[in-house]
């Protein structure tokens, strides 16, 4: 899916991503999604991979050290926001071709 859900409020956003979270456990589906949103995949995935620009390349390829489908508490957790953190750092060095490796969300 490339960026689903861009054009979405906050809210709208937020509830389809409940429902993907709650539809996973039934149906055991493999999404890739492409997305510019470090807080939507750091929601919705159990892996994060960033990308470089041309030639896109990856940098850093960070697990979810977290239960999946995650909780609904999940974006106040502590290990969300250190995955934000990883992911952000990991784009921002991504324009420069600084590989980040391999790394994992604490």
């Amino acid at each position: 899916m490339d960026e689903p859900f861009a054009a979405l409020d906050e809210i709208k956003c937020q509830r389809l991503n409940a429902d993907l979270l709650a539809l996973w456990p039934a149906q055991r589906f493999t999404t890739l999604f492409v997305t510019q949103s470090v807080f939507g995949a750091a929601c919705l995935t159990q892996r994060v991979t960033v990308m470089s620009l041309r030639p896109g390349r990856i940098v850093a390829d960070i697990a979810v050290d977290a239960l999946y489908p995650h909780a609904d508490d999940w974006r106040r957790d502590g290990r969300y926001h250190a995955l934000c953190r990883a992911a952000s750092a990991a784009l921002q060095a991504a324009p420069a071709g600084v590989a980040a490796g391999t790394t994992a969300a604490a």
